[in-house]
């Protein structure tokens, strides 16, 4: 089933990808929060080597456990400040939720010598209940983390889709990240993280390189 779940989330990204440019490259991120190493280990050996974790003390687990194998292991969940040696310490490939200037500052106290690739969150929904720099803040907020943070390498956005059943109002929430994305190219920024499993293929018509997608990969094997 693992397998089979594999090759039609891979086939809707393609198809998804040359619908928006053929010549767009997407990187998947597969949401492991609430899945066992065992199919973790699984869905390695069909092929995925990205892996994504919301919680710091389960990608410690996870990773320790599951050391033998070469996984990209990717951080998505909100970091709290008294979390951070913790993540500096797994040295994952990535964090895609450093969401506000204040944790940028405190995250680049605690590198030492040490470099760690960030997206900056963007609450691109302005919902209450989302971290994330808002819109009209989020290119302001970039840049002065490239200029005081030398050591947190910024590389992109990530943002989460408006939470609703209105597509208008999800795309509209996609389509704002895709500007400020854009306006970030300058800056280096290069990764527009957006779309899970209930609308990854909309993120991608607006742009999105980089999804995250977890229950269409592991439906049916909990």
């Amino acid at each position: 089933m693992l397998a089979l779940n594999l090759e039609r989330v891979l086939r809707r990204i393609e198809r998804a990808r040359l619908a928006y440019d053929a010549h767009q490259i997407i990187s998947l991120v597969a949401v492991s929060k609430y899945q066992s190493e065992a199919h973790i280990r699984a869905l390695y050996e069909y092929g995925q080597r990205a892996f994504g974790e919301n919680k710091v003390q389960d990608l410690r687990t996870k990773s320790e456990s599951l050391s033998d194998l070469p996984i990209e292991w990717h951080f998505i969940g909100s970091l709290q400040e008294n979390k951070i040696n913790t993540l500096l310490n797994l040295q994952p490939s990535l964090l895609h939720s450093l969401d506000s200037l204040k944790l940028a500052n405190a995250v680049q106290k605690r590198l030492g010598e040490r470099k760690i690739r960030a997206l900056l969150q963007v609450n691109a929904a302005n919902e209450a209940s989302k971290s994330g720099v808002s819109i009209e803040s989020a290119k302001d907020i970039y840049e002065q983390i490239c200029a005081t943070c030398p050591n947190v390498k910024l590389e992109g956005i990530m943002s989460i889709g408006a939470h609703s059943d209105d597509r208008a109002l999800i795309e509209r929430s996609f389509k704002l990240t895709r500007d400020v994305f854009d306006s970030l190219k300058p800056n280096g920024a290069k990764i527009l993280s957006m779309g899970m499993s209930g609308d990854f293929e909309i993120a991608i018509a607006y742009g999105a390189n980089l999804v995250r997608i977890g229950s269409k990969l592991f439906e049916e094997v909990r």
